[in-house]
């Protein structure tokens, strides 16, 4: 049973986009199972519909709009270089109606059902194995997995909203007394549980470079800073979920195929940059034609 799995990591998922549609169009690869974290469960539920036009759009087209109902930043340009910076006046407006998050995200819930139809839905149930996507339940210290197979429309698409929500700087969930947030809180790519729910070969778009040593400029700010800190300790858990599926892919003779970005594509993957995130796709096919074109060599 062949499984595609991706990563967290905002806009960088343009380049797995990328990837996916070179490995399922270009090579003609079938996936059964989809499983993915964070903005990996965005992409997973469009893929498994394998309407990548479709998928090419709506996410290079997402907009700071279509992700913050109240957004906790200000995307600003300079010269050719794109940044965001904190948003004082709604961060304050916050506090003020005693939120605990800097920011809300409900209108990327209204963004997934729009794009994401139940017909789309109903599809990925008669036709494959499953589908997957990640999410950290805070109240019971625990990550869990969402499967599509158990779930309604309606509440299938609440966990990939869920799975999305970066906090402190999104939403914040309740779900049946628990809050939960983040999928990459406690798993950043769910390698492992792909090998647990039965894939024999595993091809995993990991959206960082594999070698992570770089220079990074920290925050001039105590919320910038936060941004950095929280993508050093996710880039702790990212590895950390690496070497466990590798382990476990040894152990039960899985085929584990990485694909990883060959270049740290940005420092911030709240910026979400039509120009940027085409570029990504890209790069991304471009990336998985060339990685397979040197394997077949080495052959």
């Amino acid at each position: 049973m062949r499984a595609l799995v991706i990563s967290g990591g905002g806009s960088k998922g343009a380049f797995a986009g990328g990837v996916a549609q070179y490995l399922m169009e270009g090579q003609g690869r079938e996936y059964d199972m989809f499983l993915g974290t964070s903005t990996g469960s965005l992409l997973v539920s469009h893929l498994a519909v394998n309407d990548i036009g479709k998928l090419y759009d709506v996410f290079t087209n997402v907009q700071q709009h279509d992700i913050f109902s109240i957004s906790p930043f200000v995307q600003r340009k300079k010269g050719e270089r794109e940044y965001v910076s904190i948003d004082f006046i709604n961060s304050l407006w916050q506090f003020i109606r005693r939120k605990r998050t800097f920011g809300e995200s409900k209108a990327l819930k209204r963004h997934i059902k729009r794009n994401f139809t139940k017909k789309e839905y109903d599809r990925i149930r008669e036709t494959k194995e499953d589908v997957v996507v990640t999410v950290s339940n805070l109240s019971m210290n625990r990550v869990e997995y969402k499967s599509i197979n158990d779930y309604s429309y309606d509440e299938f698409c609440n966990w990939i909203w869920i799975s999305c929500n970066y906090i402190p700087f999104m939403s914040l969930a309740t779900v049946n007394g628990y809050e939960y947030a983040d999928g990459g809180l406690g798993c950043v790519i769910p390698i492992r549980e792909a090998i647990l729910r039965g894939a024999t070969e595993i091809d995993a778009v990991v959206l960082e470079a594999e070698q992570m040593e770089r220079i990074k400029v920290l925050g001039k700010n105590p919320f910038s800073l936060m941004l950095n800190l929280f993508g050093h300790l996710l880039d702790q858990v990212e590895k950390n979920d690496i070497v466990i599926g590798k382990l476990a892919a040894k152990n039960k003779g899985v085929k584990l195929n990485l694909y990883y970005t060959p270049t740290s594509l940005t420092e911030n993957s709240l910026i979400f940059s039509k120009r940027l995130m085409t570029k990504w796709w890209e790069q991304g096919y471009a990336y998985a034609m060339e990685k397979y074109e040197k394997e077949s060599v080495s052959e």
